[in-house]
C-alpha cells in the first residue's frame, strides 16, 4: 500500500482554509493527525499515537474507529482501518505499540475462519451500527475479501512470523483466484493492488492477466454519471489518486468531472455531506448516527482534498 503525498502548497486558498478550520473544530484527534500529515507536513507518528486510544489489550482495534460500527471490541475491519491510516502516511515502524499489538491480534487467530477474516462479528449487534455491520455469517462468506485482502497483504509485506506468513500465502492464492473467478466485488477492489504487489515481493508470481482483470474490474466499477454521485457509488477517486495511477490514462475527462463536482458540492464554509445513512437503524440509533456522520465528514474531507490536490488545475 503506497503512502500518499504529504505536502501541499495551498497558499491563501480559501477552500483549503475553510476546510482546515472545519477540521480543527470538528475532527477527532486521529483524523486531525491524518490531515496534518497530508497537508501540513505533520509527523506520521502522531497518527499511530492517536490510534492507541482505539486499541484493545488483545492488540486489535475497536471503539468506533470505523465510525459506522460502535463495537468497542476488536474486529478485523476496524484493525484494518487502523493499519490503512498508518500505512497511508508512510508510518511503518513495526516497533510502535500500535503495530506490535496488531501482530499479537493477528497471531491469535481471533475472528479468522477457513475463508479468511470475518467481515462482521457477533458482538457488533450489541452496539450502535450501520446495518451492514450487523452480524451475518452468510454475508461474511461473501464480503470477507473486503477485510481479508488488506490484512493478508499487510502480513506478506511486513510479517516476520513464519506460521502467519504461510497462512497469508494460502489466503493470497485463494484471493487472487477469486479476483479472476468472481464477477463483481465490493470495496475489496481497492486493496487488491496492495495484495498483488505483496505477493510478487514474496516470490508469488502474479500473471499479467490477473493484473489486467483487476484494472478492468476497477475501471468498470467507476460510476460515470455525475448525477448519481450524490449516492453511494464509486467515483473515479476510489481508484485514481494522481496522474501516475494506472487508470488515469483514458479517464482524464471523468476525473476532471469529479474535480468540478467536488468544488460544486462542498457545503458553504464547511465540508462535504456523506452519501449514506444507517437506513433501517436510524429510528433506533439516530443520535449516534449524527455523531458518526460528523466523524465521517472529516474522513471524506481528507479524501476529497487529496483528490483536489492531485487534479485541480486551478490550484
Amino acid at each position: 500500500m503506497k503512502a500518499r503525498a504529504l505536502s501541499w502548497n495551498h497558499g491563501g486558498d480559501s477552500m483549503y482554509n475553510e476546510v482546515h478550520r472545519w477540521m480543527v473544530r470538528n475532527a477527532r484527534a486521529v483524523e486531525l493527525a491524518l490531515w496534518r500529515c497530508y497537508f501540513e507536513n505533520g509527523d506520521p507518528r502522531n497518527v499511530a499515537d492517536a490510534l492507541l486510544a482505539y486499541q484493545n489489550e488483545d492488540g486489535g482495534f475497536g471503539h468506533a474507529l470505523e465510525p459506522d460500527c460502535w463495537n468497542p471490541g476488536s474486529t478485523p475491519i476496524t484493525t484494518w482501518t487502523a493499519l490503512k491510516y498508518m500505512l497511508s502516511v508512510g508510518f511503518t515502524d513495526m516497533t510502535h505499540p500500535a503495530y506490535q499489538g496488531v501482530w499479537r491480534y493477528l497471531a491469535s487467530g481471533k475472528d479468522l475462519e477457513d475463508y479468511g477474516w470475518r467481515f462482521t462479528v457477533p458482538q457488533n449487534d450489541a452496539y450502535p451500527r450501520a446495518p451492514w455491520w450487523s452480524y451475518d455469517e452468510k454475508s461474511n462468506q461473501s464480503n470477507y475479501p473486503n477485510v481479508t485482502v488488506g490484512l493478508t497483504a499487510f502480513i506478506l509485506k511486513y510479517g516476520e512470523d513464519a506460521e502467519l506468513i504461510a497462512a497469508a500465502k494460502g489466503y493470497a492464492g485463494q484471493l487472487a483466484a477469486l479476483l479472476v473467478e468472481r464477477a463483481s466485488f465490493g470495496e475489496a477492489l481497492e486493496g487488491y493492488d496492495f495484495l498483488l504487489e505483496a505477493m510478487e515481493a514474496n516470490g508469488m508470481p502474479v500473471q499479467a492477466e490477473t493484473w489486467a482483470i483487476l484494472r478492468q474490474k476497477q475501471n468498470a466499477s467507476i460510476g460515470r454519471d455525475p448525477a448519481q454521485w450524490k449516492n453511494y457509488v464509486p467515483r473515479p477517486s476510489r481508484f485514481i489518486h494522481n496522474v501516475n495511477s494506472p487508470l488515469y490514462i483514458g479517464n482524464e475527462s471523468i476525473v476532471q468531472a469529479e474535480v468540478e463536482y467536488l468544488k460544486g458540492t462542498r457545503q458553504p464554509g464547511g465540508v462535504w455531506p456523506i452519501t449514506w445513512t444507517w437506513f433501517d437503524m436510524m429510528e433506533r440509533y439516530g443520535r449516534e448516527f449524527a455523531i458518526s456522520e460528523n466523524w465521517w465528514k472529516g474522513l471524506v474531507a481528507i479524501e476529497n482534498m487529496l483528490f483536489l490536490k492531485a487534479f485541480d488545475k486551478g490550484e
